[in-house]
């Protein structure tokens, strides 16, 4: 009976290393801290407002002091949008 013949396989070669890419945040960079400056300026508003006891930040606004709080709060979550 005749022999087969011996196939000889291919040696391993490991796939190319992937190049690491750059993350480019030139054009977004300003988002995050714009973001955590609109919610520290509104939680410090309404902290302020509450401690003081209805005489600071800005005494004629009376109560609105609250809704301008919330507002610097909600502009912040509206900055948030754009970040990618």
């Amino acid at each position: 009976m005749p022999k087969s013949r011996i196939r000889k396989k291919a040696d391993y070669t490991p796939p190319p290393a992937k190049q690491a890419t750059a993350i480019k945040m030139n054009s977004r960079a300003w988002v995050a801290p714009v973001m955590l400056a609109m919610f520290v300026i509104g939680l410090a508003w309404i902290v302020v407002f509450y401690v003081t006891d209805g005489s600071l930040p800005i005494d004629k606004l009376d109560n609105w002091n609250i809704v301008v709080g919330f507002g610097f709060i909600a502009a912040g979550f509206g900055v948030s949008t754009q970040w990618k």
